[in-house]
């Protein structure tokens, strides 16, 4: 029996946050309805056409999903979200500030109807404050949390490839309600939970912070070196690629000049024999390095540090990834359905003893309306009307 499988989750959500989210709850065995707008639904299914037409970011965040098509500013909406309520144990929302309240699904207009509902309200800088009103992408919550800032380059900064703070978001709600469950099977009582991408994100920049704040600086933008520890980056191989590669004390310091580099004497040269002052000559070291590593190739260089028992890793491009052996040999992928067909879907990431997780279709637009507003109670002819007029 899957964790999650009594429990049913409401969910007006759009793009990233909210549905990463809800996806993890629905991998558990959580019945998720996602309220989509009639015509175009979610505006994350025209990111792209990648997928047999389908979005990337879609079919990633929305497998195993219910979906329904509602226009939410139709006053037969009501009549459908109180019967959703009923049902519901966890409602999500990542809409505008203000809107779901202005929809009658405020926190406290359901605290008061439903006190068992655990409500999840998603933002951009939370429900208070100065940046409440402002739009709030990814980009420009990396921006303000600083992550740009210390991203990329000297040259240039840049922004993480993935979206890191509306990822940061949907698993601080996740995991918040999750915690919540548990809290009701405790109290009985739901509560409200507030998450916001700039918090999260916030959170996660806390080493940044914290060494600005007490070291005077904040740590520097070094590429894919690390900024406070040396020799940790990529090396360029005789073949043209390009290893990665991590130390993380002084024994592993002295391996690696003895049995990789294979210039003993380094260890104690006097630019590098702390790794505070390998920091500062990196320029030194790195031209140290790339005379050696520049005359071998990247599987002699990986048996070096293998000898060593020195961190390493290949830097491998997105196909590499997808055909990794080790996501082969543990069986990572399988197959899901799309209105598209089937497509490729990893495994959530936490395997647990005995659970299979759900790893169901993702929903074409409104595929489940018709079976939702049967549930109920109401009437196909009903239902007919309400497609034929926009409502659904």
């Amino acid at each position: 029996m899957l964790p999650l499988h009594n429990i049913t989750v409401v969910s007006l959500e759009q793009a990233v946050a909210a549905p990463f989210a809800t996806r993890q709850l629905a991998d558990l065995g959580a019945r998720v309805i996602k309220i989509e707008r009639p015509g175009d639904g979610d505006f994350a299914r025209g990111y792209d056409t990648t997928v047999h037409g389908m979005s990337s970011h879609f079919v990633w965040l929305n497998r195993s999903k219910e979906s329904l098509t509602l226009d939410l500013k139709r006053a037969e909406a009501k009549t459908v979200l109180t019967g959703l309520m009923q049902k519901a144990d966890v409602f999500v929302q990542n809409l505008a500030p203000g809107a779901a309240a202005r929809l009658g699904l405020g926190v406290e207009d359901l605290r008061k109807a439903y006190p068992r509902l655990i409500i999840c309200n998603l933002s951009g800088y939370g429900s208070n404050g100065p940046y409440r009103d402002k739009k709030a992408y990814d980009l420009l919550i990396q921006g303000e949390t600083g992550l740009i800032s210390i991203n990329g380059t000297p040259e240039t900064p840049s922004k993480v490839g993935i979206s890191v703070a509306d990822i940061s978001g949907g698993m601080y709600a996740y995991s918040g309600i999750l915690t919540a469950l548990i809290a009701r099977g405790q109290t009985g009582e739901g509560c409200a939970l507030e998450v916001s991408l700039f918090d999260s994100l916030s959170e996660w920049m806390s080493f940044p912070a914290y060494y600005d704040t007490y070291g005077g600086s904040p740590p520097k933008r070094t590429g894919a070196n690390h900024a406070t520890i040396a020799p940790y980056g990529p090396v360029h191989s005789s073949d043209g690629k390009i290893v990665l590669l991590g130390l993380q004390n002084e024994r592993e310091w002295k391996k690696f000049c003895d049995l990789v580099m294979r210039q003993p004497q380094l260890a104690t040269d006097a630019r590098f024999d702390t790794n505070g002052k390998r920091v500062q000559h990196r320029d030194d070291l790195d031209q140290l390095m790339a005379q050696v590593f520049g005359q071998l190739t990247a599987e002699e260089i990986i048996a070096r540090l293998e000898d060593a028992q020195i961190a390493n890793g290949r830097l491998n491009t997105v196909a590499d990834f997808t055909e990794h052996p080790q996501l082969a040999s543990r069986g990572r992928w399988t197959q899901i359905g799309s209105p598209e067909g089937n497509i490729r879907a990893l495994y959530p990431p936490v395997i647990m003893e005995g659970l299979q997780p759900v790893m169901g279709p993702v929903p074409a637009l409104g595929a489940n309306t018709d079976a939702i507003l049967g549930e109920l109670g109401i009437d196909a002819a009903t239902i007919a009307d309400w497609r034929q007029s926009g409502v659904v």
